[in-house]
């Protein structure tokens, strides 16, 4: 989805180096920037609340990495400093796993109703600070304070779902095979769980995973992405208030390479769940190999927008800037490809360029902003490369197509017409606010363009056929598909991709089966009087 999507992270002595996509190293100045009055005044409201937390949870302590090294996170719509955080590594995050492992032999054996209770009083607390927790977002990921706020009610709405789902585990008995048995199954938490979290929903990635894994009685140790952590420690510090016992959960975060490594190779951690790009997913999946743990990935997408002749064209055009630019379409379920009929590809080319140019792009504090930064240089510098690669192969570019006049790393909401299948953004995720537009003919060329990739996540489709919205729905090799919808996430239903974008599913009834083991019991002499 996105770890290495538009950046990887490496952490070095916990100095922390940004790697672009041609592995250049840019490194992060050390020296704080003076804040703007305005992130200045957010910070202070934050830190005042007790909700801005720069350090690790362990065991329901508030911990300073062992070797008090610290990492920066930076505001990328001004790269100002906005805190430091406790850089961590193997041996915090083995005492976390401890903490954890010791944690779940008593909130396992907790009631349902009881664990259910405690996950009401968190999504109660998350509801209550969703105006803070939405301007930290802002502030260490960048986008729209609206968008953000918007983006708490959501992590927030997972939280109450599992709290509720927590009391619907159910079981099975069998009809058994001789009179004198009863086969029973149950389904039962599967352990510690090791949750590892991308920087562009910094809390809803979160709550996703965690919510589901509490409700079932596990416990979790979460490590975020190093350039947006404060969001997943706000929320940990609201959970500590709610009633989540000391351990069952515990954030830590730093040392990319060495945490992965401490929670792959514990025996004690039986669950990995990753949300991030497909190549670190991979490692992920073999690292597990050794323990055999479950794995459940969320991976990196290519989704296309279908637009047939017979669309409604305000639909079309509304539902595609959704899809394609939320979140300076740095989400996993942007539409990647634009693909439109011949009938309609010019009137649509023509209108999807006019609200593209409504959008406004700056910082997501300002009045009005529906666009902000890209999360980093690595980011903006990968989405410039596709821009000109697609040029360079004879691709119109109808708006935008550089960086914005207001620097950083602000890039112009853009639309390109006349991509063909040998460009780079038409087989890998662009993570940034580039809309490709691709022509198709039949039904036939849609589904067949559509599948052409690796990925396997979202797909979109817009029709006013409701037999075509059928056949092509069928025919699409995705997780999700939208009909005439641009956003269709919902904590109701089950989200996750096939082929190479992912295992398992996240949300709904069918979230929770992620972290159940499913035991059988064989009740033998139950004739005997």
């Amino acid at each position: 989805m996105v770890v290495g999507a538009a950046a990887r992270v490496a952490i070095v002595g916990c100095r922390r180096i940004l790697v672009s996509s041609s592995h250049a190293p840019i490194l992060v100045s050390s020296q704080s920037r003076q804040m703007s009055m305005d992130a200045r005044s957010v910070s202070e409201k934050l830190r005042n609340s007790g909700l801005l937390r720069t350090q690790g949870l362990i065991g329901g302590k508030w911990i300073d990495s062992y070797d008090k090294t610290t990492i920066k996170v930076n505001n990328p719509a001004t790269g100002e400093i906005v805190a430091d955080v406790a850089c961590m590594g193997v041996r915090e995050t083995n005492d976390a796993i401890a903490s954890s492992y010791e944690a779940f032999q008593s909130w396992s054996r907790r009631t349902a109703g009881e664990r259910s209770k405690v996950l009401r009083r968190w999504f109660d607390l998350l509801v209550a600070h969703k105006e803070e927790l939405g301007q930290l977002i802002t502030l260490e990921q960048g986008k729209p304070l609206k968008e953000a706020v918007g983006e708490v009610a959501y992590g927030a709405s997972f939280i109450e779902y599992y709290a509720e789902e927590a009391k619907r585990v159910y079981g099975d008995i069998i009809p058994p095979n001789s009179s004198d048995r009863r086969l029973l199954v149950l389904k039962q938490p599967v352990g510690v769980v090791g949750a590892i979290t991308p920087w562009n929903f910094p809390l809803a990635m979160i709550t996703r995973k965690v919510g589901p894994a509490l409700a079932s009685g596990c416990t979790v140790v979460v490590k975020p992405s190093e350039l947006t952590p404060l969001t997943a420690l706000a929320a940990a510090e609201l959970a500590l208030q709610a009633g989540v016992p000391p351990g069952a959960l515990n954030v830590v975060m730093g040392n990319a390479p060495e945490i992965g490594d401490a929670l792959l190779s514990s025996p004690q951690v039986r669950k990995i769940t990753f949300t991030g790009s497909t190549a670190v997913g991979k490692k992920l999946m073999a690292a597990a190999a050794p323990t055999v743990k479950k794995v459940s990935l969320e991976l990196g997408g290519n989704a296309p927008s279908i637009i047939f002749d017979d669309a409604d064209l305000d639909v079309a055009v509304k539902g595609t800037l959704a899809a394609k630019f939320r979140n300076s379409g740095q989400t996993c379920v942007c539409a990647n490809r634009v693909l439109v009929q011949d009938g309609i590809y010019d009137k649509f080319a023509e209108a999807f360029s006019e609200a593209v140019q409504k959008l406004e792009v700056g910082d997501g504090f300002k009045e009005g902003t529906t666009q902000g930064p890209l999360i980093n240089d690595a980011a903006i510098q990968k989405v410039d490369s596709f821009v000109q690669d697609a040029v360079s192969k004879g691709a119109k570019i109808l708006l935008g197509g550089k960086k914005h006049s207001l620097g950083m790393t602000f890039y112009e909401p853009t639309v390109i017409r006349d991509v063909t299948s040998n460009m780079i953004m038409s087989k890998e995720e662009i993570f940034g606010p580039v809309a490709p537009l691709i022509r198709f003919k039949t039904e036939e060329d849609a589904i067949r363009i559509a599948n052409d990739t690796i990925a396997g996540l979202a797909a979109y489709i817009f029709t006013n056929s409701v037999q075509r919205s059928w056949r092509v729905s069928e025919a699409l090799e995705y997780g999700l598909v939208g009909v005439n919808e641009g956003i269709i996430s919902t904590e109701v239903a089950p989200f996750g991709g096939v082929k190479q974008s992912g295992l398992g599913r996240e949300g709904s009834k069918y979230g929770m089966d992620e972290y159940h083991e499913i035991k059988y019991i064989c009740l033998g002499d139950m004739n005997r009087q």
